[in-house]
């Protein structure tokens, strides 16, 4: 990077079940205003805006902002699937980093329908094709929802090939459980365990069990980038920079491995999570805290492997020995990750963004990660993207 990009601001709102939602302006302008009142600035000095959201008709983007004002800055509509809010802060990011701006907002929300994802453009070419090919080769169950079928054959892979059982993926689940137990912004903050999780309905007899699986919320979080000298000249808080970030899409590895990791980025992820740690010249060792994109566990287990948090095949015997959780090497997902906050795809991202800011900045309340100074954000759109990004704690200036 030239120049480095402190998040400012950040704000969000408790994510909740279709129905219970406020409609997605009102949901965009609340996160907008809770970071602008994070970062203590006044919304006409924000000079470009990146919005995210899946499910709405173009310039949805404006409608929200709308709500907190009509300044005449340019204004993004950003769609990468589930990846849609960081690769909003991805946008963002260059803009301020190169130098087009001093300050930009990256905000992302989604108001969700209840049930399983599915095409909205039924008339035209879908652009999971070829993932559907693919993945009608590997594990058929055509019957089976889209995404689970998905995420469930990349954890029958893992499965397979190292004999990895389901109670672990039941332990992950329970894990989130307990971390969100103390994240009030969480929508599922009951702590469930292993049993419990193992007892919940098949979803996938021997592959996934209901409560493996995130479900659909509506939410908005926000986040607030600037340069170094914005931030000293109007008095923001410069504790937290983005240290590296990097995004990458498919390869040819997708489909020619024959591998349902691969389907799902598994690749993806480890390219974006390779390029972070070169060019911050860090290891996946040297990290504290961890949020990565667990809309089911099984994709929790096969990414603690792509993001190099365990060797290849190590999974579960990360998850056994507590390695993943508060006391073990690096806690992943202390906000209760998607599995307890929902999934409402253009917020996701930054909702993750505004967790590891307040792990930084010593400011998670009860989900502290004690001495938190490296933390890193995965987050995964099939179709495909993947935004990897390394925040740092500078200390306050």
């Amino acid at each position: 990077m030239s120049r480095s990009v402190h998040v400012a601001g950040v704000g969000m709102i408790p994510f909740v079940k279709p129905g219970n939602n406020q409609p997605y302006p009102e949901m965009g302008a609340q996160a907008l205003r809770a970071a602008l009142a994070d970062a203590g600035l006044d919304y006409a000095l924000i000079q470009q805006a990146y919005v995210g959201y899946v499910y709405g008709d173009s310039t949805c983007g404006q409608r929200a902002l709308y709500e907190v004002g009509m300044t005449g800055i340019p204004v993004l509509n950003v769609n990468n699937n589930c990846s849609t809010g960081s690769s909003a802060l991805f946008l963002a990011r260059q803009a301020v980093e190169s130098g087009a701006v001093e300050c930009a907002l990256a905000l992302g929300f989604e108001q969700m329908k209840p049930g399983a994802l599915g095409t909205q453009f039924p008339d035209r070419p879908s652009p999971f094709e070829h993932f559907d090919e693919v993945t009608d080769e590997l594990v058929g169950h055509a019957e089976i929802p889209l995404a689970l079928r998905y995420f469930g054959g990349a954890g029958l892979a893992h499965m397979q090939q190292y004999g990895t059982s389901l109670e672990t993926f039941a332990r992950i689940r329970a894990k989130a459980s307990r971390h969100a137990a103390n994240n009030p912004m969480a929508l599922f903050r009951q702590v469930v365990s292993p049993e419990e999780v193992m007892a919940s309905p098949m979803i996938w007899p021997g592959v996934m069990t209901r409560l493996m699986a995130c479900p659909p919320t509506c939410g908005a979080a926000a986040a607030i980038l600037c340069s170094p000298a914005f931030a000293e000249r109007h008095g923001l808080d410069r504790s937290v920079r983005i240290r590296a970030q990097a995004m990458t899409t498919d390869s040819p590895a997708t489909f020619e491995q024959r591998d349902m990791r691969e389907v799902v980025g598994y690749s993806m992820a480890r390219a974006a999570a390779d390029q972070v740690y070169r060019s911050a010249g860090v290891g996946p060792e040297d990290l504290d805290v961890v949020e990565l994109h667990d809309c089911f566990a099984q994709n929790e287990l096969i990414t603690y492997e792509a993001l190099g948090l365990c060797p290849e095949g190590g999974a579960q015997r990360f998850v056994e020995d507590g390695d993943n959780t508060y006391g073990g090497r690096i806690v992943t997902n202390p906000s209760g990750g998607l599995l307890s906050k929902g999934h409402p795809l253009g917020a996701t991202g930054l909702a993750q963004c505004t967790e590891l800011v307040q792990q930084l900045r010593g400011s998670a309340g009860a989900r502290q990660v004690p001495g938190a100074r490296l933390a890193l954000q995965h987050n995964l759109g099939l179709g495909g993207a993947c935004v990897v990004t390394l925040y740092e704690r500078v200390g306050s200036v």
